[in-house]
């Protein structure tokens, strides 16, 4: 009902109507610009996750592919099996050292080459970026290659060069306890490139005039670093963090074409000896168990280390 004296219009009724609709668009927005990376992310991420875990109640095997009659539900006899298996926790125990190893040298090692390299911005250094950053853009296989090459017992250079001083053959590869951190040395390697440019990249957000009030106060070069660097740097720390984590749970390339897991499993980590259960011994059911454990194990890893960053967020 109008007011006396003003007259009520139907465009001046149908304004309340055209505002909530522009809102709900403007609500709807966000999902329609996210919602092909959600698609490719069920279709990718949680469809096969739903699918390994259905697969690891099965006794599926190669036979069984594309023939789901064939295939016998067992409940969680894998996993049962799995837990008993003694390969799986050698591999288990492997990754777990690649990891302790890895994760501590991949971060110290790209922080302090990335400090270095920030220390100044000519020709020299900004060659150096690129250099270190080839590795990380460089076929794997190419990579375990040369240095399958390099460690050689025969004719490697490594072996080669330890002659000129006097030192016999080493077993860089051969030896179990010697090949993992063989191994390890090169996924290192490999690892820190990209890892520099990260932490470069951050270090450019850092304010000069924090460091230059600092060098007035008369600090060091150190204390500087100490004090005013790695504090603005925690958050590439804790991103470089969770994803090299990530990355040494899932160890797998450096490994396998360097050794093939050998010798006597000493480099077995659990992506290996999944691989080699699926799809060299054909029981997909028993290796689909497998990762759902180490899916679980990094996923924990993953939330325990969300829930440290957020801690510190709010200390």
């Amino acid at each position: 009902m109008a007011l006396p004296g003003i007259v009520s219009s139907p465009l001046a009724r149908r304004r309340p109507i055209a505002s909530r609709a522009r809102a709900g668009r403007s609500r709807l927005t966000p999902y329609i610009f996210i919602s092909p990376a959600m698609l490719l992310l069920i279709a990718f991420g949680v469809f096969p996750i739903a699918v390994a875990a259905l697969v690891s109640l099965t006794d599926m095997n190669i036979s069984g592919l594309g023939d789901w009659g064939n295939v016998k539900f067992i409940g969680i006899a894998n996993y049962s099996k799995l837990f008993a298996d003694p390969s799986f926790w050698q591999a288990l125990g492997n990754t777990a050292f690649f990891a302790i190893i890895g994760v501590p040298s991949v971060v110290f090692l790209s922080l302090g080459v990335a400090l270095l390299l920030n220390r100044s911005g000519n020709w020299f250094y900004r060659s150096l970026r690129a250099f270190y950053f080839i590795p990380a853009i460089t076929a794997i296989v190419a990579i375990s290659l040369v240095w399958g090459y390099l460690y050689n017992t025969q004719f490697g250079l490594l072996n080669w060069l330890l002659s000129l001083v006097g030192v016999d053959q080493v077993q860089w590869l051969s030896d179990p306890t010697l090949a993992k951190f063989s191994v390890a040395l090169v996924a290192v390697w490999r690892g820190t490139g990209l890892n520099i440019i990260i932490f470069l990249a951050a270090l450019q957000g850092v304010p000069n005039e924090y460091l230059e009030a600092a060098s007035l106060d008369g600090a060091g070069e150190w204390r500087k670093i100490r004090s005013i660097v790695i504090p603005m740097l925690r958050f590439a720390i804790f991103f470089v963090t969770v994803t090299t984590v990530i990355s040494w749970l899932q160890f797998f390339d450096e490994a396998y074409v360097l050794t093939g897991g050998g010798p006597l499993g000493a480099t077995t980590s659990v992506s290996i000896f999944l691989y080699q259960q699926g799809f060299q011994q054909s029981q997909f059911g028993y290796a689909s168990a497998g990762s759902l454990i180490l899916f679980v194990l990094i996923a924990v890893i993953t939330v325990a280390q969300l829930r440290a960053r957020r801690a510190d967020i709010e200390y």
